[in-house]
């Protein structure tokens, strides 16, 4: 889906605004994303375009009236001008630019309004082709109306009423009193099929927040909520390719909490637990706001770091280790004190790959702790040596060897 790959901006205006809200308690991204589906792509849009633009000139061509001409015109404008917006909007997401959301929405509201005045006029004009044309064209145009747009269901439900709605006034001029069952159908029609969008857009959303949540789930530490080993991973495959492309250097900083083991032998678990909780909340307050922190399991951490060059890693290893030795209050008075050691690999000089610069950093981890623990130790030629052994070991994945 486009929701997943590209951009489109929230609409600012008031009444696009009112028309695009998806409901109560939607969270942004949500929202983000439902705007991305009322975009649709460029071969759904062409279906419904050339369809009433054929209409349109079919009935042009039969009844070459001044106001069927109109209609042609009207419904021909309103598409390029669609098709336009939807080309812009498509490549402002694509160039993470602001998109015109709010254009878009207004000329799918004048689309089904020129719909519905093709209605108005062929039911009016009394020939029953035409009015078998025009109308049998908005019904088909409501089905898709209804599940192309069920992502912002007043949008739908104005869309449908434009389109269809005007079948009643027309069926009271055209003077045939058969037609005028059109007043009870198209009421109900109205109601069900809007009451359609508005079920799908609940249903939708609740699909959503469940897809969400099991993401976040699947990717973060339940106990301290950060990214777990399976999210450090995707987001430093993420941040290898943006490197590559780019050309930057990055650290990757592996550290373990020193002196953890008798806070949990003494304590117990709940205590432990505690000061694991503790340390998420100094990585945040330490580190700068949206950096890449996880729990990789038990007492180690991994922090991934856009420092440029060795110096800035170690400033941001120490400022690690001043954040996490500090004590901790764990219950009743009673205090407990850790350490913590850092091993840091750089990228590219240290590896490109997610396998080994986990296993070279992790490899550092172990020469800190090695060396009198509290205190970082920077990858070397011989740390990526021994890191290379435990890879060649494990079969390559160093994804395993580096826990």
């Amino acid at each position: 889906m486009q929701s997943e790959k590209l951009l489109y901006s929230l609409p600012q205006w008031r009444v696009t605004r009112w028309l695009a809200d998806a409901g109560p308690g939607a969270p942004e991204d949500i929202r983000t994303a439902l705007i991305a589906q009322l975009h649709g792509s460029l071969p759904v849009f062409a279906t419904g375009a050339v369809n009433t633009v054929a209409v349109a000139a079919v009935i042009a061509i039969r009844q070459p009236t001044p106001l069927f001409v109109s209609w042609l015109v009207l419904e021909i404008a309103v598409c390029l001008s669609r098709l336009t917006v939807l080309i812009m909007a498509l490549r402002a997401a694509r160039a993470h630019r602001s998109t015109p959301t709010d254009l878009h929405l207004l000329l799918a509201v004048a689309w089904s309004a020129s719909v519905g005045f093709g209605v108005f006029v062929s039911i009016a004009s009394g020939d029953l082709v035409v009015a078998m044309l025009a109308s049998l064209s908005a019904a088909a145009m409501v089905g898709g109306i209804c599940f192309r747009n069920f992502s912002a269901p007043r949008l739908a439900g104005a869309m449908i009423l434009l389109s269809l709605g005007p079948i009643i006034p027309g069926a009271a001029l055209a003077g045939e009193p058969l037609l005028y069952i059109v007043y009870l159908q198209v009421p109900m029609y109205l109601a069900a099929m809007t009451a359609a969008a508005f079920r799908l857009n609940r249903m939708l959303i609740t699909t959503m927040r469940a897809e969400r949540e099991n993401s976040h789930r699947a990717h973060h530490d339940a106990l301290t909520g950060l990214l777990n080993r399976a999210g450090f991973v995707e987001a430093l495959t993420t941040k290898l390719k943006a490197s590559h492309r780019e050309g930057t250097q990055f650290a990757v900083l592996f550290f373990d909490l020193d002196n953890f083991k008798p806070i949990n032998d003494t304590f117990g678990h709940a205590a432990g637990d505690k000061v694991l909780k503790g340390v998420a909340e100094r990585l945040h307050r330490a580190l700068p706001l949206g950096s890449v922190i996880a729990r990789m399991g038990g007492d180690e951490f991994v922090v991934l770091s856009d420092s440029p060059t060795a110096e800035q890693a170690f400033d941001t290893g120490h400022r690690i280790i001043a954040e996490v030795t500090m004590s901790y209050e764990l219950a009743d008075g009673i205090c407990a004190n850790v350490g913590a050691s850092v091993g840091i690999a750089m990228s590219p000089d240290h590896g490109s790959e997610v396998e080994k610069l986990l296993a070279v950093a992790d490899t550092a981890l172990y020469e800190a702790k090695s060396g009198g623990k509290s205190r970082c130790c920077l990858a070397s030629v011989k740390t990526n040596l021994a890191a290379l052994r435990r890879l060649q070991r494990s079969g390559g994945t160093g994804i395993e060897a580096a826990a």
